[in-house]
């Protein structure tokens, strides 16, 4: 990373899933394409669970981006209230070059919640390739960047 520039220059938002009591079904971030992103990380950020409450995520990769995201590519250890994750974070990192070497361009995360309702969201950042603009690829929804002046 370039120290002399703001991490908001260097990182962009890609997909997520909106903060809300998401209840039990299975809920998709943004589809991200690879082809524009060296590494994503996905924060997945648990609130209060409730009783019996558990928290499912996964990474699945595809060749086409309206495809049926079949290849697993990372999945975390499920959550649940009952083993104290409420008020927890769970980073997933992926590659671009595993993604590929699955014979796949495109990923996206799947949230999924079980037997009761639990406050989540997903954010996922990527390091851009190629040097691109950081600005040109996040998310439409980014509605402000606040930094430092250089």
């Amino acid at each position: 990373m370039n120290v002399e520039m703001n991490l908001s220059e260097q990182l962009a938002v890609c997909a997520t899933i909106d903060p809300e009591a998401q209840t039990a079904s299975a809920v998709n971030t943004d589809v991200i394409d690879m082809q524009k992103f060296d590494r994503v990380l996905f924060i997945v950020s648990v609130g209060e669970m409730t009783t019996n409450g558990t928290v499912d995520f996964a990474v699945k990769s595809d060749s086409a981006s309206g495809g049926s995201y079949a290849t697993a590519e990372a999945s975390i250890t499920q959550l649940t209230e009952a083993g104290g994750d409420s008020d927890k974070q769970v980073l997933v990192e992926v590659r671009a070059i595993d993604v590929a070497a699955n014979g796949n361009r495109y990923i996206r995360g799947t949230l999924t919640t079980a037997t009761a309702a639990s406050d989540v969201s997903v954010v996922a950042i990527g390091t851009p390739r190629f040097g691109s603009p950081v600005t040109s690829i996040d998310l439409a929804s980014v509605d402000e960047i606040v930094a430092p002046s250089s």
